[in-house]
């Protein structure tokens, strides 16, 4: 009862502070993330009443296994933009901005942190600021979907802008787990070769061969079935399956062996869309089905948000230095690459402010680096303030950037509660 009474308080909040964000021209995203925090352990949840909302952190870990079938959903739609008749068009042009954009931030943040550790070296120890240059690469690609699907927004900017937030996560995840070792050798003053470059390698290589593998499967299994209700379960059917293969660890031969499930989910949306004729309809029915749940993971993200945070001083001087580096990075990193491959005026001047949301992989990355003890804690905080920052002010961003360049248009549709009413009027 509790963990329903929980949901649909969650469900129904985000919901009622959507109508709220529409009047004031926010994006949904934006209020499910606010509506998160009211449920959360510092607003609703304080009450202690369960069921209510949040109570406290450990509350809301239990709802972990929901926010990663989100997550995998969210990357097997991502997945489905890698058409390659598409990526025949944009493919060199999204390779080379995503890697640019992401290298940039990375290097931009790294020297203003390293630099600021000289400054104040109790409070930022070298391997944090090492750390926290790959942490900036990390592009948040819910959010991002999440505002092109509400607005419809299409054109130039709308087709590079996701294929390059999903191969920015390849990027990032490489990026850190070079500086998460060099970080490690750093405190324990031994280099590990097999950590730096061969495991993020083989996690890379090996969550794109895994999500082929089940991409394949999934397109030959959903041609037994003809109806859509039983395509649609087909495909919810593999979306779980590949997150919970996605999940699997173990060790071979001395070196660890882990998987992305956001690539993994990426490569299984590619392979499906690229093999299987009628995907898009397929995956529209994909999409609202999904609605409620992209709802619960955005409410469950904002609960999670640390509040608390703003109670350290020098972690928030920290955190603001590292959010404002780390969007000049993107910007700049986005917009030189975009121009020097050709792309249209509004892509080299709009990309940019389109790839400053953080929230799950940055998060994740956070928690990855905990396990260096101090050093990890102060990555993981000034992660969580600058996620806080991100995903309330990101999402906007976005979708100034889209109707910047002329992609979001008026919808020029009524609600089914008016067509109904003009059509009683009729007859």
């Amino acid at each position: 009862m509790q963990i329903l009474l929980s949901l649909s308080v969650a469900l129904f909040a985000g919901l009622m502070l959507s109508r709220l964000a529409k009047l004031v021209k926010l994006p949904a995203v934006t209020a499910y993330l606010v509506a998160g925090i009211v449920v959360g352990p510092y607003l609703l949840g304080r009450l202690g009443v369960s069921g209510l909302g949040f109570i406290n952190m450990a509350d809301i870990k239990s709802y972990d296994l929901l926010s990663d079938v989100a997550l995998g959903f969210i990357a097997f739609s991502i997945g489905n933009e890698f058409r390659l008749a598409q990526l025949k068009k944009i493919g060199k042009q999204a390779t080379v901005i995503g890697i640019i954009q992401a290298v940039t931030a990375t290097v931009l943040v790294d020297g203003a942190l390293i630099g600021l550790h000289f400054l104040i070296p109790d409070k930022l120890p070298l391997p944090s600021a090492i750390i926290l240059g790959a942490v900036a690469s990390a592009t948040a690609p819910a959010a991002t979907l999440m505002i092109v699907r509400q607005y419809k927004s299409k054109g130039p900017l709308t087709d590079i802008l996701l294929p390059i937030v999903a191969l920015d996560d390849a990027v990032g995840l490489i990026l850190f787990a070079i500086s998460f070792g060099v970080a490690k050798a750093m405190l324990s003053g031994h280099l590990d070769i097999i950590s730096i470059i061969l495991e993020p390698a083989l996690e890379v290589v090996l969550s794109l061969l895994l999500g082929a593998v089940m991409g394949m499967l999934f397109s030959l299994f959903e041609r037994f079935f003809h109806s859509r209700s039983k395509r649609l379960s087909m495909s919810v059917t593999f979306v779980f399956l590949t997150v919970a293969l996605s999940m699997t660890e173990f060790t071979l031969f001395g070196v660890h062996i882990a998987f992305s499930s956001l690539l993994v989910c990426m490569m299984l949306g590619t392979m499906f869309c690229n093999m299987c004729d009628f995907s898009e309809e397929l995956m529209d029915r994909v999409d609202r089905w999904t609605a409620p749940l992209f709802i619960l993971f955005f409410v469950i993200s904002g609960a999670e948000l640390e509040l608390s945070i703003f109670k350290d001083g020098a972690i928030v001087a920290i955190g603001l230095i590292y959010i404002i580096v780390r969007s000049v990075g993107k910007y700049i990193g986005a917009s030189l690459s975009a121009r020097a491959v050709n792309c249209d005026s509004n892509i080299v001047k709009y990309l940019g402010v389109t790839l400053l949301p953080q929230a799950g992989v940055a998060l994740g990355m956070a928690i990855k680096a905990e396990e260096l003890g101090s050093v990890g804690i102060v990555v993981a905080n000034i992660t969580l303030f600058s996620v806080l920052i991100y995903e309330l002010v990101g999402p906007f961003l976005t979708k100034i950037a889209l109707l910047k360049a002329g992609e979001i248009q008026p919808e020029g549709k009524v609600s089914a509660r008016e067509l109904a009413k003009q059509q009683k009027a009729q007859g």
